[in-house]
């Protein structure tokens, strides 16, 4: 059996007194989720995540200790896929998409973000990061 490894994160903003969420569509497949992508070698999980993050959106995110979430999945025969997520916030930037692997991006309430997103995995990591938001405030 074949693994190969991601990192991200769930990625919020505060405007006011309300959070919103970052969600990516993908180009391949159009799917909605959070930025990630494969490690490189020497690297850790959060140096990918940071990375990652930068390369499809062009922020410079901030981890918040005490958040890593672990999915795994099935990505063909004889291959399974684990990503981890990590929770991280940003302040006062502006998305750049990396247009070669996105279609588009959408801020959004924890309500509307969880529908929008396509895959119930990533709907169940919100609510984890959206439940770790709550219980830290």
């Amino acid at each position: 059996m074949n693994l190969e490894k991601s990192c991200g994160a769930v990625i919020y903003r505060r405007i006011g007194e309300n959070l919103e969420f970052l969600s990516i569509s993908d180009k391949n497949d159009g799917h909605w989720g959070f930025p990630k992508g494969h490690v490189e070698i020497n690297e850790s999980e959060e140096e990918t995540a940071i990375r990652e993050i930068f390369e499809e959106t062009g922020l410079k995110v901030n981890l918040i200790n005490g958040f890593r979430v672990s999915v795994e999945y099935s990505i063909k025969q004889g291959t399974m896929k684990e990503v981890i997520f990590f929770l991280a916030n940003v302040e006062n930037q502006v998305v750049h998409i990396q247009l070669e692997e996105l279609n588009d991006f959408k801020w959004a309430s924890f309500q509307f973000a969880k529908q929008l997103l396509s895959y119930k995995s990533s709907k169940d990591v919100l609510e984890q990061a959206w439940k770790f938001i709550a219980k830290s405030k």
